[in-house]
């Protein structure tokens, strides 16, 4: 198995695979949030202002409440409370070994609450939510492996120190920098994060210092990898906004050192390698679409059992077309190869040492005001899988299909 989600089918089948784990998306370093001002005139009464906040990141095509709940709490400022309630069903067949051919799950039960302005500046994530991910182990909320085996009732949480309106320092648990999609359902074009993003941190603890200089926005980050909690990771990122319908990013990020320590959410081939990520994003009248290019690197290491290296090499087009307010359909196809081999001791950071895999999803969107529905269907292909790290309850079976369904409320 690979990345995050797949140590989780790992541990169930822990005879076959003793690394895989969990990642997320690129979030670009949080921004001053805009605020427009109502027009009012005596005869009509004010029209809500429209807020937008710097987090959680979204890539759309869901949007957040543009008039939260606030208190403004005088010198301390104003505070935001939002919220996502949502639930899920996914059917699948080629069920990993633990996994049921079906769920009717929770996917967010979350309150975030955060300040976004002044010195001080805080965000903090609270409750439940599942980590569906292509061609893994389906992560289930209610069972609690979610929040159990991965980043906890707080999934993020952050102290910000923002002394200017071009630097802040930011320390807790943070979304990582690398990728184009982010952990969470709601924040992303698809229900599903992608075979590329299940190679990524997801979320990190550790501190992180953002600059902006003139269109380009820089992050750096010294941080635990993939929730190791051993902190000898470094990233960074370089945003560069070309104009308002393009943006370029760079983004890398690796272990300095060596970390013996693995769980569910830390592989420990990926986290002991190198993940380099080039993104673009195209916005033009109803169209979204990101295109991104990704390689890892793990280099051999006899103190932890990688007795050769390898890499993975991917590419991915996520895309979303609005049709008008209410209406948008979203699609994303990847492709990602490994090297390496069994007989070479090379880690298994895919399907098996030198396997392949693509896969294609579309989703359709519904949202109206602080209420959505999407449905989902997913397809995944596994090329030069070794037996034993493929699909299905044997292990051996090289494609996946799935359809879900989620609906619920941003507000």
């Amino acid at each position: 198995m690979f990345g995050r989600l797949a140590l989780a089918t790992a541990t169930a089948v822990a005879s076959l695979s003793g690394v895989s784990a969990l990642a997320q998306t690129t979030p670009s370093p949080p921004s001053t949030p805009s605020e427009t001002p109502s027009s009012q005139s005596p005869a009509t009464p004010p029209a809500a202002s429209t807020v937008t906040l710097p987090a959680p990141g979204m890539s759309g095509p869901l949007t957040l409440n543009p008039d939260p709940i606030n208190i403004d709490l005088g010198p301390a400022g104003k505070t935001y409370f939002t919220g996502v309630f949502t639930g899920l069903g996914l059917w699948q067949d080629n069920r990993l070994p633990g996994d049921q051919n079906g769920h009717i799950d929770v996917s967010n039960g979350q309150f975030i609450i955060q300040k976004t302005d002044g010195l001080v500046q805080y965000y903090v994530q609270i409750g439940a939510y599942s980590l569906p991910a292509l061609g893994t182990q389906y992560i289930s909320a209610t069972s609690g492996h979610a929040m159990g085996d991965f980043y906890g009732g707080v999934p993020e949480a952050f102290l910000k120190i923002a002394p200017t309106s071009n630097f802040s320092i930011e320390a807790g648990k943070l979304p990582t920098l690398i990728g184009a999609e982010y952990t969470f359902t709601f924040e992303n074009m698809n229900i599903e994060r992608g075979l590329l993003w299940n190679q990524e941190p997801a979320i990190s603890r550790g501190v992180q210092a953002n600059y902006t200089l003139g269109p380009v926005v820089f992050a750096l980050s010294f941080n635990d990898g993939f929730y190791s909690d051993v902190f000898n990771w470094v990233s960074g990122s370089a945003v560069w906004t070309i104009n308002s319908a393009n943006t370029l990013t760079f983004a890398a990020g690796g272990n300095l050192g060596t970390t013996g320590y693995t769980s569910v959410a830390t592989p420990l081939a990926q986290n002991n390698g190198s993940i380099y990520n080039i993104i673009y994003t195209h916005t033009a009248g109803p169209w979204t679409i990101t295109p991104y290019f990704q390689a890892t690197h793990v280099g051999k290491n006899s103190t932890i059992g990688i007795a050769n290296s390898a890499e993975t090499f991917g590419g991915a087009v996520l895309a979303n077309y609005a049709f008008n307010s209410n209406w948008s359909l979203a699609g994303r196809a990847e492709y990602i190869a490994s090297t390496g081999s069994v007989g070479s001791g090379s880690p298994n950071l895919l399907y098996g040492p030198g396997s392949k895999a693509m896969s294609l999803t579309v989703t359709p969107t519904f949202q109206y005001s602080r209420f959505f529905a999407r449905g989902e269907f997913s397809f995944v292909k596994i090329f030069n899988a070794t037996d034993g790290f493929a699909l299905g309850t044997s292990l051996t079976s090289t494609n996946q299909v799935r359809g879900l369904l989620e609906t619920g409320v941003l507000f």
